[in-house]
């Protein structure tokens, strides 16, 4: 099946009908209200990003996540960046694994090189050296999760010998990485050789970008022996405004989009919406939408929606996530279950991947030690 969910980056901006721009402790606590509504609506997926600079608020995601994870029940908690080129690969593993437990499994994460060349230097790094540093520091945590005793030399951080992360990742396996990328084709060949998931966040992008690659990941996939080009594991980013009218959604939606940090000024809404998955409408424009991109990827295992940000008032928001949760991805969830191919394979979760290596499927730890 599917996993349908939401992703927050975190951006503290001011509110253009009112001025009024919300305090940091009011945006954090708006994520975490953000998060429980998810679950109560019936959504499978909260992801957060991680940012280090003004305007974001999100520079810790696993204390973040953590407190969700204590509060919730069924929710996959994600992020929808960490930033292994600037974070430090020992960490992430030792982190990402905390937080694993105390979720009892309901833990993945996406890996990123983040797009703020200022943050680099911040972490002591160079930002000419993102692919670099996202290659090695991946190598190190792909070990780090597999390998009890790692001895270990690169170029960017000081060697290992002998050392053990811990703790060790929960029965085993290690949290599912998604590789996150928008324009970098080295970010899907690096998934597709670990046969690791692959994320295109398209909400800026023409949906022919998107098409191209996640077709160069799902090549690479089968080329590397990973399994067919359709079982490769793929995630889109989206972004929906939604109201009974879709008239009453543009009026009220457009002076957020006009001067919206990330995309006001530009193109005008309607020129946007065309040209990116920016969905402003109805409910069923929504899902018509939303159910033809697999024409364009084939069938995928996770879509995940941008719905707080802009500075959108919380109450719109979660306004915004019943919409998703009761009214859209149900009918998506059926949608995209419609003529699926049985051997295309379900969203990964802890459950099905602790079956898969422990209860007569293939060794996916005794496979990772021969990946690259």
């Amino acid at each position: 099946m599917m996993q349908f969910g939401i992703f927050t980056v975190g951006d503290v901006t001011p509110d253009p009908t009112t001025g009024r721009t919300p305090t940091e402790h009011e945006r954090i606590k708006a994520m975490l209200a953000i998060a429980l509504k998810a679950e109560e609506v019936g959504l499978d997926v909260f992801a957060m990003g991680e940012h280090h600079n003004p305007p974001f608020v999100p520079s810790s995601p696993t204390t973040m996540l953590g407190w969700i994870a204590a509060r919730t029940q069924r929710l996959i908690l994600s992020t929808s960046t960490t930033l292994i080129t600037t974070n430090d690969p020992v960490k992430i593993a030792e982190d990402y694994a905390m937080l694993q437990h105390l979720a009892d499994g309901r833990v993945d994460l996406m890996l990123g090189r983040g797009n703020m060349a200022p943050v680099y230097p911040w972490f002591g790094y160079d930002p000419r050296d993102g692919i670099p540093l996202t290659v090695e520091h991946y190598g190190l945590l792909h070990r780090l999760w597999r390998e009890d005793v790692v001895d270990w030399e690169g170029r960017f951080r000081t060697p290992l010998q002998g050392f053990t992360a811990t703790p060790r990742p929960l029965d085993d396996v290690p949290p599912f990485v998604w590789h996150g990328s928008i324009r970098s084709p080295q970010i899907p060949e690096l998934a597709a050789a670990y046969g690791d998931g692959f994320f295109h966040n398209n909400i800026f992008w023409p949906m022919h970008h998107t098409t191209q690659m996640v077709e160069l990941y799902r090549r690479r996939y089968e080329q590397h022996g990973h399994g067919s080009a359709d079982q490769a594991i793929v995630g889109l980013g989206g972004q929906a405004f939604m109201r009974r009218n879709s008239q009453d959604a543009v009026r009220e939606f457009r002076p957020y989009f006009d001067v919206a940090p990330v995309y006001g000024h530009g193109p005008s809404l309607e020129d946007f919406s065309a040209a990116t998955p920016l969905t402003v409408g109805s409910p069923q424009q929504v899902i018509e939408r939303y159910a033809a991109m697999r024409e364009h990827v084939g069938d995928y295992q996770r879509q995940l929606f941008l719905m707080d940000h802009a500075g959108l008032p919380l109450e719109t928001v979660l306004e915004q996530i019943e919409i998703l949760g009761e009214e859209v991805v149900p009918v998506l969830r059926r949608e995209m279950a419609a003529g699926r191919p049985a051997h295309v394979p379900d969203a990964p979760t802890h459950a099905n991947r602790r079956d898969q290596a422990h209860h007569g499927g293939p060794d996916l730890l005794a496979e990772a030690r021969e990946r690259p």
